[in-house]
């Protein structure tokens, strides 16, 4: 009987290696020059960063407040690990909780107007954590289409049914949430700002279908939180919509200038999600440098809300200057302007030209979006000066006017 399966053993590890070989995309995007990911950066994240020794723009950077470099948020790494080590050696649920996760979930909780928050140790664990945990096998999960990857695989992850709806479509929303059995738990799950488009969840129609229909609804402010809001406290905030929000997730890798994740809710549905998220509860625990620095990070942008101000200033500035001529950026209308190019391959030829000019933006296309709405993204910081911004956007023309784009 073993014998019989030896030759399908063996068709199965040739499938695999044939598999991994077959996927030749990097290889020839190289060949072409036009491969434009895991670029090394040899300095700090800054408006200006070093790539193979010469210095290179940043567009593409989520440091929103540009606090990446800030004096005293590195100090307050460095005490961190002198004090507690470089590492927790376990999970929040058993040995690795501190004090100073414990505080900064405090004021976390504080900073988006919730109860309780908890820590994770990257972003995209809670979504995967808290999807799942939230929803039994006859719930409903419902989800804008451009919601970030880690909330689809957090849907992948759940045993709830899950219904996509069109991107921002309210109509399209209340059709979803006719279809589903009025007594079970629904749960909404939206970013708050898109992380692609650059646009702003239409927060109040969704909280008035949730009411409506006996939804809750959860955002995901990893682009909101430090950029929208009373002093930068996001989507709910800018709505005025807190208490009719059940759920406020967000990072620490955008604004907070650090790495890590939390979600705010009410002190029941936290203590719930202590005790039912996996991806908490099975996950070494946020790092002491990563939580002192999310902690120092977010009392500059409290004490420092000009910051704010300032990326807005070049939000607006960029903004006005884009469609003036002649760019497509949709409905952007934040800090994250989608330049669209609406072809896969000049897409490509414009990150890399523009890499050769010395600025570094984000091409995005298929799979992450139909081909025909591939686009360059450009991303501003706080830091970002007018003379950058002007010099990023006449080399950005340059090039979109030699590929014809404009």
């Amino acid at each position: 009987m073993q014998s019989d399966t030896l030759p399908l053993q063996a068709a199965a590890r040739t499938g695999f290696t044939e598999k991994m070989l077959a996927f030749d995309v990097p290889d020839r995007l190289k060949e072409m020059g036009l491969y434009p990911y895991f670029r090394t950066i040899e300095s700090d994240q800054d408006t200006q960063v070093s790539i193979e020794g010469r210095p290179v723009l940043m567009f593409g950077s989520n440091s929103y407040l540009g606090l990446t470099n800030h004096p005293e948020i590195k100090q307050a790494a460095q005490d961190a690990i002198a004090r507690y080590g470089t590492g927790c050696a376990g999970s929040r649920f058993l040995n690795g909780t501190l004090d100073i996760h414990l505080e900064l979930e405090e004021q976390l909780a504080e900073f988006t107007g919730k109860e309780a928050a908890v820590v994770f140790s990257t972003g995209f664990q809670v979504n995967i954590g808290v999807i799942p945990a939230l929803l039994g096998r006859h719930d409903y999960l419902l989800l804008d289409e451009l919601d970030h990857a880690s909330i689809i695989e957090g849907s992948r992850l759940s045993f709830a049914r899950t219904i996509k709806f069109r991107h921002n479509d309210m109509a399209s929303l209340q059709t979803a949430l006719k279809s589903c059995a009025p007594d079970r738990i629904k749960l909404i799950v939206v970013d708050g700002i898109f992380s692609m488009d650059g646009d702003v969840a239409n927060l109040p129609e969704i909280a008035r279908l949730a009411e409506q229909y006996g939804a809750i609804v959860m955002v995901d402010d990893a682009h909101a939180l430090g950029v929208i809001g009373d002093g930068g406290r996001g989507t709910a905030s800018h709505y005025g919509l807190t208490d009719r929000t059940a759920l406020i997730m967000g990072t620490f890798s955008k604004s907070l200038a650090s790495i890590g994740g939390f979600i705010a809710s009410d002190r029941a549905t936290i203590n719930y999600l202590k005790h039912h998220a996996r991806s908490l509860m099975f996950s070494a625990s946020i790092s002491p440098a990563a939580t002192a620095s999310a902690l120092a990070a977010l009392q500059v942008i409290k004490r420092e809300p000009e910051r704010i101000e300032r990326l807005w200033a070049n939000t607006r500035y960029a903004l006005g200057a884009f469609p003036a001529l002649g760019f497509d950026i949709g409905n952007a209308c934040t800090p994250i302007i989608p330049i669209y190019i609406r072809d896969n391959t000049k897409t490509f030829q414009m990150a890399m030209r523009l890499m050769d000019e010395g600025v570094f933006v984000n091409p995005v296309t298929s799979p992450a979006v139909a081909p025909e709405s591939s686009l360059i993204r450009f991303n501003l910081m706080a830091t970002h000066t007018t003379e950058q911004i002007d010099t990023a956007i006449e080399k950005i023309y340059t090039v979109a006017k030699d590929l014809e784009i404009v």
